[in-house]
């Protein structure tokens, strides 16, 4: 588990809840800080960043209330531009800077169906720092649940009939009493110093919820080469950049594997039909509600992965299985890629891999450039700032066409490939830069040729998901990727 930063000297109380008179302020001695990729033009003047990409142009008043890439609130003009840059995506709070809030405000809801022994090790973490609420599922074995939740002081709400992990985490949500709810499942261990660290994100009383970096148990006794993978590519673990969560961001989404939240914003919590994607619903409709969500990866819990081929690759089916109803719930949020016009056209020209194709490329790239320079005026140097913003959007068009290729759309890749040697080429490529570009990037515990073959699995398994969950809902929307230019995100204000 990650440690919590140095506490302050004294224990805050739980920040006061959205929606009072003066609550949506920031409070003073907040303190912000420029995201990691966020970069800086014009000395400090022009913040280029978030996802998708934006272009912060800083007054002279603005800009003096900086120090370096950290900013205090310490007047109405400075919690006024911390807010507008955590809102854009710029800026993450420094939890440092911040004070702790007590553990007796948190209360740990864990929905189980049996599994007593994972109840236990998760419990057992918990050491009876924070008040826990174990929602018995229709376990097979209900007494053995129960006599786990008493060893450990817990409470115990049995239900009389199976209601799924959305289902069981709203009965739990029902009888916490708390300012805020930590939703643990059974197979997750986490420590109070983790959620106590998630909790120091609520002095921000637009956020909702928040969530921790998901890692893997540490199993090297018995790890195979799926259980290697796992510890550096699971589904559940977003990376190491803390960033705000949205459907365009570069965390889209946070699982229920361990989410904090303000229990006044959750309102009635999951939905209880959704027996996959419930997490995913559930933060997307916080944020079109105007909520904050964040991604903390200071904050790490542990989870027992699948290992097992079959299961593994079941379950990656599973997760994308889930597309099709929130596509159906929430629209193109759920688009598999969002690409502007200008660059899916360069996409598709380099796909076509004809002597015209770099060119033309090149000419429209060029086109682009020059009308978003003349889109930011007040820079001092709007053509650098206009290729820089080109540069990245290519990048992001590049990589989502790869994911297109291999992942989303692999079953019209596979056709393609039976008659097209250009399609062969296409993919072969991608799939060997995809494999390369990550393996270097997540350096994992296996060597190259076993990692790139399961990571050729995971793309089939959720690819197969999400086709076989649009053909049974006979709807091809949740493949259909977004093409809106200046598409926003919901809730999201100009």
């Amino acid at each position: 588990m990650a440690a919590s930063p140095e506490p302050s000297p004294r224990t805050a109380p739980a920040p006061a809840a959205t929606g009072s008179a003066g609550s949506d302020r920031l409070p003073r001695n907040f303190v912000i800080e420029l995201g990691r990729r966020v970069r800086v033009f014009d000395r400090g003047r022009t913040l280029v960043g978030g996802a998708p990409p934006r272009v912060a142009h800083l007054s002279d008043k603005a800009r003096s209330l900086l120090r370096g890439r950290r900013l205090r609130v310490d007047g109405a003009a400075a919690e006024q531009l911390a807010d507008r840059l955590l809102g854009m995506g710029l800026a993450d709070p420094v939890l440092a800077e911040l004070p702790p809030v007590d553990l007796s405000e948190v209360t740990v809801v864990v929905p189980v169906r049996d599994r007593p022994c994972e109840l236990d090790r998760l419990l057992h973490a918990l050491r009876g720092k924070v008040h826990a609420i174990v929602v018995d599922d229709e376990s097979a074995d209900p007494e053995a649940v129960a006599r786990v939740a008493a060893r450990h002081n817990a409470e115990l709400v049995p239900l009389p009939r199976n209601l799924g992990p959305a289902g069981a985490r709203n009965a739990g949500l029902a009888r916490v009493r708390t300012p805020y709810v930590a939703f643990v499942d059974s197979d997750v261990v986490a420590d109070p110093e983790a959620l106590a660290l998630l909790l120091r994100h609520f002095h921000d009383p637009r956020v909702a919820a928040v969530a921790p970096r998901v890692l893997g148990l540490d199993e090297t006794a018995t790890a195979n080469w799926i259980s290697r993978y796992e510890a550096a590519r699971s589904s559940l673990d977003l990376g190491p950049i803390p960033a705000p969560v949205h459907p365009r961001s570069l965390v889209g989404w946070v699982p229920s594997a361990c989410l904090v939240g303000r229990v006044d914003a959750l309102g009635d919590g999951y939905a209880e039909g959704m027996r996959v994607g419930e997490d995913v619903d559930l933060v997307w409709r916080l944020v079109e509600r105007g909520h904050r969500v964040r991604y903390e990866p200071a904050a790490t819990v542990r989870h027992d992965h699948r290992t097992r081929l079959s299961a593994w690759f079941a379950r990656k089916a599973f997760y994308g299985s889930g597309a099709h109803d929130l596509a159906r719930r929430h629209g193109p949020a759920v688009a598999p890629a969002a690409l502007a016009p200008w660059s899916f056209a360069v996409l598709g020209m380099l796909l076509a891999q004809r002597r015209w194709s770099l060119p033309l490329s090149a000419a429209v790239l060029a086109v682009v450039s020059a009308r978003l320079a003349r889109k930011v005026p007040r820079s001092e140097s709007p053509q650098r700032l206009a290729a820089a913003l080109t540069g990245l959007g290519l990048a992001g068009a590049i990589g989502q066409g790869s994911g297109l290729l291999l992942r989303h759309w692999w079953p019209l890749s596979l056709a393609g490939c039976l008659f097209s040697r250009r399609v062969r080429r296409a993919v072969l490529l991608a799939a060997i830069a995809d494999g390369l570009v990550e393996y270097g990037k997540l350096a994992p515990d296996l060597d190259p040729v076993r990692f790139m073959v399961a990571r050729r699995l995971d793309d089939l398994a959720y690819g197969a998901g999400l086709w076989a969950g649009a053909i049974k809902g006979r709807s091809i929307r949740c493949l259909l990727p977004d093409l809106r230019p200046g598409t926003r995100r919901p809730g999201e204000g100009r």
